[in-house]
């Protein structure tokens, strides 16, 4: 059977709005010199894009399958309310980084900005997860209500592993910080403990499919010190309208 074409799409010069009808007409294809053209895949479903430069932001929004790999960095909102599929970046991202995400996986080379994984939630068999190998800025997977965020705190050069007020107004899912995170302060409506041996069982499987993609040692990374931080309340602010 003949293979399938990979068509590549010099994105130089090209509008926003210009390259994205351009690839919706291309099937799989490569993207040379992206530069800041937001909405790249955008609702895209089983298809391969892999592109050069940095994508702008929004990348992969409402993603509903197929891949999206980025050899470099990519800007703010990458995943955006993505339903399904993966995005890779070789790379770091900005702010807001599977904003509402309910779905598919991102894994992130380096380091993300502030908010990843806001309003990531989860419903049935749709689990989202991110898996970041640097560190991440303040808040954290605020408002998280499901899925996975694992943070490895690779080459983070002595700053922490995440930023100030991580998990704030968490009402669901898990995070992960490969760290025993002394220093950091959790709000009140959280736990923040030890990964236990089931903890790590939980994520196995994305730390591994992390060293995959990227040429990290599995057996250092899996055996490292993890905390976990869960909510205790569905409902983090209901002392603060009833009262008790």
């Amino acid at each position: 059977m003949p293979e399938n074409k990979i068509n590549v799409i010099d994105a130089e010069n090209l509008e926003f709005s210009e390259l994205n009808a351009i690839i919706r007409e291309a099937g799989d294809c490569e993207i040379k010199n992206c530069l800041g053209q937001r909405f790249i895949a955008a609702g895209m479903s089983y298809r391969s894009i892999k592109i050069s430069g940095t994508p702008g932001n929004a990348l992969g929004a409402y993603l509903n399958g197929g891949t999206v790999e980025v050899f470099g960095n990519a800007q703010d909102a990458v995943g955006d309310t993505m339903n399904d599929g993966k995005i890779i970046i070789h790379g770091s991202i900005g702010d807001a980084a599977g904003y509402a995400m309910r779905g598919g996986e991102i894994f992130v080379k380096t380091d993300a900005g502030y908010r990843a994984g806001i309003h990531m939630k989860a419903y049935k068999d749709k689990v989202p997860v991110m898996v970041i190998g640097g560190r991440t800025g303040s808040f954290l997977g605020e408002y998280q209500a499901g899925g996975l965020i694992i943070v490895l705190g690779l080459n983070t050069n002595g700053k922490p592993i995440v930023g100030n007020f991580p998990c704030t107004g968490m009402h669901g899912g898990k995070l992960f910080l490969r760290s025993k995170c002394e220093g950091i302060a959790f709000p009140k409506q959280v736990t923040a403990r030890p990964a236990s041996p089931e903890d790590i069982n939980e994520i196995e499987k994305y730390v591994r499919r992390y060293c995959e993609i990227y040429g990290e040692d599995f057996d250092k990374l899996i055996s490292s010190d993890y905390t976990v931080v869960t909510p205790d309340s569905k409902n983090p602010y209901k002392q603060m309208y009833v009262q008790n």
